[in-house]
């Protein structure tokens, strides 16, 4: 006795629904009714069309592919009078190419039969085959190959070299019948459309636009209002003999924002190229709503903090001459922790002794044979207790050490000298109204 048994036969319906006014609520009702043929129902609503699995269906009810389908078109329009066209094949792919081909009010079946199969694909051409577009079409047709079955008799490794890995797999193995693809059944996509009849067909292009526009901005403010945002927009413009173009677009962004969705429905109205079209109706509808939560933020960067340069190497460049080191003032210090030098410096800076500012730059004795180099414009003591000036040129003591690159010193005694820009800086302190030891010490360098 003989138990193997036959495999079940697979059957795949793609249906394109053809009312003669779209709205949300009539695709609702249309697929209710799909849902009592069949619960495995994939819908589509951007071309007002879905997927059903017949698989079950086709034992459940005692009836072939051909006799179910045309159950359910009789129910689509005994109840709702809508007309459908429908296609029904052994895979996703050939039903769909089978719907593509079919006129509404009609049916295409294919059976599931490996030579039914190749008699469907082998003649059709290679663009109607899915996921092959316009340009890979004319890359297969420089090569010679034009039709599906010529992409069947190609061998693989040749389709790889000219498609690529992935794409050449996927294309042999639709245009030999093989195409695993499941009908994934669920809810519709949340969707929100806004529709707009005119009292007359229109030919005017300034009130095609207009009418988008305000469409638009009805759908904006419902979106604004229920929390919702659009991932992609749809255009239908039904025309004065009833028939109907669909264009959809894709946003850049999720959005409920009413100019950014005018300009992708300004950019779809303006691909229809309708110049002396009569159109009697105009929809407008936004697709794969999602939560305002899940739309995206623009992160404003706060200003970064100012960082501290980072450290020199002081022993090839020097010191920062724009660098101030305050350094406790020698004026603080007790008598007794006054040196030599210091206290002689501090004997000078008594006479308030001043280099004159209109000589040219010179340097300066130190008590003990240091030389100082004097800035013009600036004020500074000098001498050791009788204020007379001591310039050097430069065959004098200037031999001996060097004050740091672009730096100058505080004149001895912590008596600052006038800088550019701040006259008065030494009298300040003989009064006693500088800020304190910080701001003036001798150790400090100016610029």
């Amino acid at each position: 006795m003989n138990t193997t048994s036959r495999p079940r036969t697979r059957a795949i319906l793609r249906i394109h629904f053809h009312p003669a006014e779209r709205t949300e609520e009539l695709y609702g009702h249309l697929l209710a009714v799909v849902d009592g043929i069949s619960s495995r129902v994939e819908p589509l609503p951007a071309d007002w069309s879905a997927y059903v699995d017949l698989t079950g269906a086709l034992t459940y009810w005692g009836r072939d592919a051909e006799g179910l389908v045309a159950v359910l078109r009789l129910r689509l329009l005994a109840l709702h009078g809508v007309a459908c066209s429908a296609g029904a094949g052994p895979t996703r792919s050939i039903a769909a190419m089978a719907a593509d081909i079919t006129p509404p009010g009609a049916a295409t079946v294919v059976r599931d039969d490996p030579y039914a199969v190749a008699a469907f694909l082998r003649t059709k051409p290679a663009s109607a085959l899915p996921g092959i577009g316009p340009e890979t079409a004319k890359t297969l047709a420089r090569y010679g190959i034009t039709s599906v079955g010529d992409i069947a008799d190609t061998p693989l490794p040749t389709l790889q070299r000219i498609l690529g890995t992935t794409a050449a797999r996927l294309a042999h193995d639709r245009a030999l019948g093989i195409d695993e693809r499941p009908v994934v059944p669920g809810a519709a996509p949340r969707t929100m459309s806004a529709s707009h009849r005119f009292d007359r067909d229109e030919l005017d292009s300034d009130q095609h636009h207009r009418a988008v526009l305000g469409l638009v901005q009805d759908l904006g403010g419902r979106l604004r209002t229920s929390g919702e945002i659009a991932q992609a927009l749809t255009l239908t413009v039904t025309y004065a003999d009833r028939s109907h173009t669909t264009r959809s677009r894709s946003l850049v962004e999720p959005t409920a924002h009413t100019p950014a969705l005018a300009a992708a429905a300004r950019a779809l109205l303006s691909g229809f190229g309708l110049q002396r079209a009569r159109v009697r109706a105009l929809a407008v509808r936004a697709e794969r709503l999602l939560p305002a939560e899940d739309t995206v933020h623009q992160l404003t960067p706060r200003r970064p903090r100012q960082q501290a340069p980072p450290p020199r190497n002081r022993a090839r460049q020097g010191r920062d001459p724009l660098r101030t080191r305050c350094r406790r003032s020698r004026l603080d210090l007790p008598p007794g922790r006054v040196g030599t030098r210091h206290a002689e410096h501090l004997k000078a800076g008594a006479t308030g002794a001043r280099l004159s500012t209109h000589q040219a730059p010179e340097a300066v004795n130190e008590p003990n044979g240091e030389a100082r180099r004097a800035v013009p414009g600036q004020e500074s003591a000098a001498g050791a207790g009788s204020g007379s000036h001591h310039p050097v040129g430069p065959s004098g003591p200037l031999s001996g050490r060097s004050p740091s690159r672009g730096a100058v010193r505080a004149p001895a005694g912590g008596v600052p000298a006038d800088r550019p820009g701040v006259p008065g800086a030494a009298a300040r302190h003989r009064r006693g109204a500088c800020s304190g030891p910080s701001s003036c010490g001798p150790g400090r360098l100016l610029r």
